[in-house]
C-alpha cells in the first residue's frame, strides 16, 4: 500500500521550497528582474526532476535491478560525445551548432540511435548481472569521455571553447535556449508513457514472467531504451550530467511507497528529486553563495549511497 501521508508531506515540502526559492527576497523594485529568471529556473528543475526520475524507474524495471541507472551506464557521456563529434565533423560554424534547436535535435537523434543499438545488444547478452553491467558501464563511460577528450584535443581552440560551454552547463548556468523544446518533448513522453505503467509493472517481474503474461519483452525493451535516451538527453542538455540523483530518489521512493505500482513510485521519486534540487539550489544560492555546484554535492552523496547499496547487495 502507498503511504498517502508521506505523499502529502512530500508534496507540502515541495510546494514550500518552490515558494521560498521563487519569492524570497523579491520586492516591487526587483520583481521584473528576479521573478522571470527564478520561474524559468524552477521550470527547468521540474523538467530535470521528472526526466531523471521516470527514466531511472523505467530503466530499473526492465533491468530488474535497483542499483543500475542510465547515467551509470554512460547515457549522459554519450550525449557529450555526440556534441563533441558534431563540432569535430561539421565545425562550429555549422547550422547544427549555431542553431540551438537543430543542435539539440541532431544530438537527440544520434544518441537515441546509438543507445538503442548498443544497449539493446548489451542487455540481451548480459541480462541483469549487476557486477558485469556496472563494469561495462564504467568501461563505456570512460570510452565515451576519452573519445570526447580526443575530439576536443584535435579541434580548433575556438571550437574547443564551445564544447567547454556545453560541458559546464549546471543549475546555475542552465541552457534556457532549448527550454521550451525540451518541455514539449517531455510532455509528449509523459502523455505516451502514462498508458504504459501497467505494462511496466509486469515487466518489472522479470523477463520470463513478462513473456509468460503475454508481453513482447524485446520489443518493449527497445521502446523504453528510446524513451530513456530522450529523457537523459533532455536532462543533460539542460543542466549537464548528474550521475547519482536517480539512484538516490528512486531507492528512497521505494522505501517510502512500499508498492509495486510504478505510477506511485514515479510520482514519489519526482517529489523527492524536486526536494533535493530546489532545496539544494536554495541553500547553495542563499546560504553558501555558490561555493560548490549542486551536481557535485548530489554526486558525492549518491556515490556514498551507491557503495552502501553495493555492500548490502554483496552481504545478501
Amino acid at each position: 500500500m502507498v503511504n498517502k501521508k508521506s505523499i502529502i508531506i512530500l508534496t507540502i515540502i515541495t510546494i514550500i521550497l518552490i515558494a521560498l526559492y521563487v519569492f524570497l527576497g523579491i520586492s516591487s523594485s526587483n520583481f521584473g528582474y528576479f521573478f522571470p529568471r527564478r520561474l524559468t529556473r524552477i521550470l527547468g528543475i521540474i523538467i530535470v526532476a521528472f526526466t531523471i526520475s521516470i527514466s531511472t524507474v523505467i530503466f530499473q524495471a526492465f533491468t530488474n535491478n535497483r542499483i543500475l541507472t542510465p547515467n551509470m551506464l554512460g547515457f549522459d557521456s554519450m550525449y557529450m560525445l555526440t556534441q563533441s563529434a558534431v563540432i569535430f565533423i561539421l565545425g562550429s560554424g555549422s547550422f547544427l551548432i549555431v542553431n540551438q534547436y537543430a543542435n539539440f535535435i541532431t544530438s537527440l537523434v544520434v544518441m537515441v540511435t546509438l543507445s538503442t543499438l548498443l544497449y539493446g545488444v548489451l542487455f540481451k547478452k548480459m541480462g541483469n548481472q549487476l557486477i558485469s553491467m556496472l563494469m561495462i558501464g564504467i568501461i563505456l563511460s570512460t570510452l565515451f569521455r576519452s573519445l570526447s577528450s580526443f575530439f576536443q584535443m584535435v579541434i580548433d581552440p575556438n571550437e574547443f571553447s564551445i564544447i567547454q560551454d556545453k560541458s559546464f552547463v549546471s543549475f546555475n548556468n542552465m541552457n534556457t535556449n532549448i527550454l521550451w523544446v525540451v518541455l514539449f518533448i517531455t510532455l509528449i513522453i509523459l502523455v505516451y508513457i502514462s498508458d504504459e505503467f501497467k505494462k511496466i509493472d509486469i515487466i518489472a517481474l522479470g523477463k520470463d514472467h513478462a513473456i509468460n503474461l503475454g508481453i513482447n519483452y524485446d520489443k518493449n525493451m527497445r521502446k523504453y531504451l528510446i524513451i530513456i535516451s530522450f529523457l537523459i538527453a533532455v536532462a543533460t542538455a539542460l543542466v549537464g550530467p548528474i550521475m547519482f540523483l536517480g539512484l538516490l530518489v528512486v531507492n528512497m521512493a521505494r522505501a517510502i511507497s512500499k508498492t509495486y505500482k510504478h505510477t506511485s513510485l514515479i510520482f514519489i521519486s519526482f517529489l523527492l528529486a524536486l526536494i533535493f534540487l530546489v532545496g539544494g539550489q536554495f541553500l547553495l544560492e542563499r546560504v553558501f553563495n555558490f561555493s560548490v555546484p549542486l551536481s557535485i554535492v548530489i554526486n558525492f552523496i549518491g556515490g556514498i549511497y551507491m557503495l552502501f547499496l553495493l555492500r548490502k547487495e554483496m552481504v545478501v
